[in-house]
């Protein structure tokens, strides 16, 4: 693992141009840390998702905003999470579509082996293009003073990086969490990959065991296996994605099965080892115990509020080691002028979970709002595919809380445009009060269902009820379509009338 007070350490060997380009934005060599010339408004630990919104919030608001950041700017989310990942999603579907390009009438089936390292590149050459937009030059430029360093608390309302002190009168911690390393004996002596380093891998290993069936895990997992790696998925739980609907996970148990990735459940490794040049696996499943061969380790199985190393306790900032610092509902900590947002304090640790917690601790810190957390309407996607995307409550949740509730469904294959696409797996579910048109909550389960929840998310934060969908017309064909066809579902339901095929227009 890299060492954040040691910026060095975070820059590889050797560079191509588009790591030259990415480095000499988010951590420029040579880089001069300002000189501050008095107390800033707002100081920022960690740059970034949350750390740079809340600069960029502040600097709107006319606030002096000092930016540290021990490592490289931009972030999990820009570095070695949401962007390389996703590109990596992105062209496992295209090589996935470009196999059955036969039934599309483009010939016989491909079977040519990915050029994985061209794969890499092109993560490479998109991470840069992004990184232009977090480059610390950029914020110099807008006002922000960037430091680069390990900034360390020295009293309530003073930090000190790299020798410089700095005074503030509100600060905001945005460090972010770090992958959870299982503790699995031989692990660390046969080598594994983590969702920080599995981006620095320059050949596709032929057999990978991935540790963990949440998302992280389950989306690497899927692309690896697109790519050609004999991929297994390893999770101790009895089921996968636990957060999910159960059906919502079942769809895509089929589309795994049908990539080729296998998935054990219920079952732990308990133990790894080399056997000459190759690495074996100790699992174990109630009392059953098997080998698995493999060729490379991805670790997924969550990560960690990042709060060691500043001082915290100097400020009279709580924390612990799995919840993270400890904040009220408005973001702040035990330190009333010092708050925190993004994976260091949220139990969802989600990237536009940090940006939004970033707009409203820095709102309450320095306009005195009293802007809740609590209020936040978070949506969430897991970017396999199927896609299974996610906002507000589960009926689980609804149910705990007393709360009746009304559930309309449409399977997508039932919907034109999935049809018409091939893309028929999956559904929309959306969660109403029972007795109004309340949306409580709703599930997403299709090619795109990141982009479709956000209607759903929309018309929460509006408070527009489930009737208002369906007066909401949507072009045809659309697999949005899905949405507008729950909608009519439950206001055909509201006169009395069952509904039992696809409603038009």
């Amino acid at each position: 693992m890299n060492d954040p007070d040691h910026g060095d350490a975070l820059i590889p060997a050797e560079l191509d141009r588009h790591e030259e380009e990415r480095l000499g934005n988010v951590r420029p060599p040579g880089w001069c840390n300002p000189r501050p010339t008095g107390r800033y408004d707002l100081a920022i630990l960690g740059g970034g998702t949350a750390g740079l919104t809340a600069a960029a919030e502040a600097r709107s608001r006319g606030a002096r905003v000092a930016l540290i950041e021990s490592g490289l700017l931009g972030g999990t989310c820009l570095n070695t999470g949401c962007v390389p990942s996703k590109s990596l999603v992105h062209s496992a579907r295209t090589v996935h579509a470009w196999r059955d390009a036969a039934i599309h009438g483009n010939g016989p089936a491909a079977t040519e082996r990915v050029d994985f390292a061209s794969v890499m590149e092109r993560m490479r050459a998109t991470r840069a293009r992004i990184s232009r937009g977090d480059a610390a030059a950029r914020l110099s430029a807008q006002g922000t003073d960037v430091f680069f360093g390990q900034a360390r608390f020295t009293a309530n309302d003073t930090l000190e990086v790299e020798g410089i002190p700095l005074q503030f009168s509100k600060a905001l911690v945005a460090t972010g969490a770090q992958p959870l390393i299982p503790a699995i004996p031989g692990l660390a002596e046969c080598g594994f990959l983590t969702s920080d380093t599995v981006f620095e891998l320059t050949a596709l290993p032929p057999r990978v065991l991935v540790i963990g069936g949440g998302p992280l895990g389950c989306e690497m997992a899927q692309a690896l296996c697109r790519f050609g790696a004999r991929t297994t998925i390893v999770q101790d739980w009895p089921l996968f994605l636990p957060r999910e609907e159960r059906d919502a996970a079942q769809i895509l148990s089929g589309a795994f099965a049908s990539d080729g990735l296998e998935v054990r459940l219920n079952t732990r490794v308990v133990d790894i080892r080399m056997d000459g040049e190759h690495r074996i696996a100790e699992l174990l499943s109630d009392d059953d115990r098997s080998t698995l061969e493999f060729d490379a380790i991805l670790t997924g199985t969550g990560r960690s509020p990042r709060v060691e190393g500043m001082d915290l306790e100097l400020a009279g900032i709580h924390y612990d080691g799995s919840r993270g610092i400890h904040v009220d509902d408005f973001l702040r900590t035990t330190n009333p002028n010092v708050f925190a947002a993004g994976d260091v304090c949220l139990e969802h640790r989600f990237n536009d979970a940090a940006r939004a917690s970033a707009r409203l601790a820095v709102c309450n810190a320095l306009d005195g709002a009293a802007q809740r957390l609590s209020e936040l309407v978070i949506p969430w996607c897991t970017y396999t595919d199927p896609e299974i995307a996610h906002v507000g409550m589960y009926v689980r949740q609804a149910r705990a809380r007393e709360i009746g509730v009304r559930t309309f469904t449409v399977p997508m294959h039932t919907v034109d445009r999935a049809i018409i696409d091939g893309e028929d797996r999956g559904f929309v579910k959306i969660h109403v009060r029972d007795g109004t048109a309340e949306i409580l909550g709703a599930t997403i389960v299709a090619r795109h269902a990141g982009e479709m929840i956000n209607e759903i998310t929309l018309a929460m934060v509006a408070k527009l009820g489930l009737d208002t969908l369906s007066r909401v017309i949507h072009p045809y064909p659309t697999q949005s379509e899905a949405i507008r066809m729950a909608a009519d579902a439950f206001v055909h339901s509201q006169r009395g009338h069952a509904v039992t095929g696809k409603l038009r227009d």
